[in-house]
């Protein structure tokens, strides 16, 4: 309507109507512009809040996980003291306990997180879209942290490869079956991984003796174990510090909520 009406000023050179008639026009525009704009700026901030929602119970897990490596990573050290021990030639730790121990000793945990999907979640534009500084800042420092650290190939190490090249299979079998890492589930998290704090698996006495016989041949096992132990202790010490960066971006969170 409007556009026939400034035509028909313009073929009767009425230049006040067709002034007034060029700026309705251009407001109209302007108007529908920047209010599509906004509605696609709100949509884009609703699906940012969403996407932090979804981010919380992940964040949860990530804290459960944490917990439970401290508690997973405590066991295998009395492994390791044990298993120590019996490569000392203790009196107190028999065959049957420095097989178990040797082997429980070199069970590892690692974090489950994939953060490369949240970097794809939250690029550059999601971030953006987070009026929250404090979320902001606190949820780049999550997504940008070394997850490596903390993953299982970081504890991986040399003692790992190196008890289980020298145990026998069926021995290692025995243990895993009975005394193995399980898988326990509660509600609102994750499964999480737990090793047995002690293991009643009484091995066979002529298989216990050959398979301790076939650790002390190799004392060098001894130093590598003291060398994953040092490794583990500096995967807690990196777990330690992505953990309170969780957790202060689980308190913002919270604000959200």
């Amino acid at each position: 309507m409007i556009l026939r009406r400034l035509t028909a000023n313009l073929r009767a050179q009425n230049w006040t109507a067709i002034g007034i008639e060029f700026v309705i026009l251009v407001a109209g525009v302007f108007i529908g512009t920047q209010v599509s704009n906004w509605n696609q700026s709100r949509l884009e901030k609703r699906q940012t809040e969403n996407l932090l929602a979804q981010l919380a119970p992940e964040i949860q897990n990530q804290l459960a996980f944490f917990e439970s490596a401290r508690t997973y990573y405590g066991i295998t050290r009395n492994y390791a003291g044990q298993a120590l021990a019996g490569w000392r030639g203790d009196p107190r730790v028999s065959d049957n306990q420095f097989v178990i121990a040797a082997y429980q000793a070199s069970q590892a945990y690692g974090i489950g997180i994939n953060a490369q999907n949240w970097n794809l979640a939250f690029g550059g534009d999601q971030m953006r879209d987070i009026d929250d500084p404090h979320i902001r800042r606190d949820l780049a420092i999550v997504l940008t942290a070394d997850y490596d650290t903390v993953g299982f190939k970081a504890v991986q190490t040399p003692y790992r490869d190196q008890v289980r090249s020298v145990l026998p299979d069926s021995v290692q079998q025995l243990v895993r079956a009975r005394c193995g890492d399980r898988l326990i589930y509660a509600s609102g998290v994750a499964p999480l991984t737990v090793l047995a704090p002690t293991c009643p698996l009484q091995l066979d006495p002529a298989q216990a003796a050959a398979a301790a016989k076939a650790l002390r041949a190799h004392p060098e096992l001894a130093n590598a174990l003291n060398q994953h132990l040092s490794t583990v202790a500096t995967y807690l010490e990196n777990a330690d510090g992505l953990e309170q960066q969780m957790r202060t971006l689980a308190q913002d969170l919270k604000s959200i909520s």
